[in-house]
């Protein structure tokens, strides 16, 4: 799909590599695994299912773990105005929009392709930003769509949970389904093997998933200020919703971790651990300052 939106050869170099390695790295370990186990070829046809769910139903599934709903121009016709405007302005088909009920100021997008996508935001999101910050964040999400990358991180990260899925099974159906349980070396020997595995599997993945998750962030924000023409209004909307995840507590954060990768900003409070070391996205001082330097730039050009 062409749209408006700046292209980023950058972004789409670095979508490629991260699918190309990954799928390399878990070829090797379903390998492995068939080498140690020797049963696994049923569970990886089961994980291969759930992944092929995941990317048909990623939509449906979001909403569903969201509690959101989605929402008609005529319950919404602001929002809808909005999105409807911004479509236009991109020149790309408009996904189906929904609202969440939760105070956590926050807004994602997600689809296998732009055909079957869909934008929600938080109703704590609607009611903290005025009509041209929440532009600039609805034309981020979008900008996500226009360029593919809401498919490929939806994939990247449930890859994480299929290796998890073919351990569990897999190990717990040969250690329990035939295996000679006498020799208990051996089943030491074998379960040393499959958690190292894991582990190095797990560790390159975090780390190809951080890696260009951060970027796409980035490369949203770029996108979605260029777009605009407003790169103000859109840090405006960081520096209130990221203030707005700030007051959420704690307990009502975690419910929503698991979403990270796909909102606007994370679900974690600024300078805690989780924030610094495990976010999918930049800091909130390297993503303002990405933007003072666009707004620097589009006034040269003007």
């Amino acid at each position: 799909m062409h749209s408006r939106f700046a292209a980023d050869r950058k972004l789409t170099v670095r979508m490629v590599t991260v699918i190309f390695l990954l799928g390399l790295v878990y070829v090797a370990f379903v390998a492995v695994l068939v080498a140690l186990l020797k049963s696994v070829v049923v569970v990886v046809l089961v994980a291969a299912g759930l992944l092929a769910v995941q990317y048909w139903f990623s939509d449906k599934i979001a909403l569903f773990a969201m509690h959101a709903k989605a929402v008609t121009p005529e319950e919404q016709p602001q929002l809808h105005g909005t999105v409807d405007r911004l479509c236009a302005l991109a020149d790309m088909p408009k996904p189906r929009v929904a609202i969440s009920e939760m105070d956590m100021p926050n807004a994602f997008a997600t689809g296998r392709n732009a055909d079957h996508a869909v934008l929600c935001v938080t109703t704590g999101l609607l009611r903290r930003l005025e009509p041209a910050e929440l532009e600039g964040v609805l034309a981020h999400e979008l900008s996500h769509v226009a360029h593919k990358d809401v498919a490929v991180i939806t994939i990247a990260s449930f890859l994480g949970v299929l290796a998890g899925l073919l351990v569990r099974f897999a190990f717990y159906s040969e250690l329990f389904g035939g295996r000679d349980r006498r020799d208990d070396q051996n089943t030491a020997a074998l379960l040393a093997s499959v958690l190292a595995v894991s582990a190095l599997v797990y560790a390159l993945s975090f780390l190809l998933i951080r890696a260009l998750s951060r970027y796409r962030e980035l490369a949203a924000d770029r996108s979605a200020a260029q777009l605009t023409g407003r790169p103000s209004d859109l840090a405006s909307a960081l520096v209130k919703v990221s203030g707005g995840v700030a007051r959420i507590p704690t307990e009502d954060l975690r419910t929503a971790q698991s979403f990270n990768a796909f909102f606007f900003t994370p679900a974690f409070k600024e300078g805690t651990v989780g924030a610094t070391l495990f976010s999918t996205h930049p800091s909130l001082e390297r993503r303002l300052e990405a933007l003072a330097e666009i707004s620097a730039e589009l006034d040269r050009r003007g």
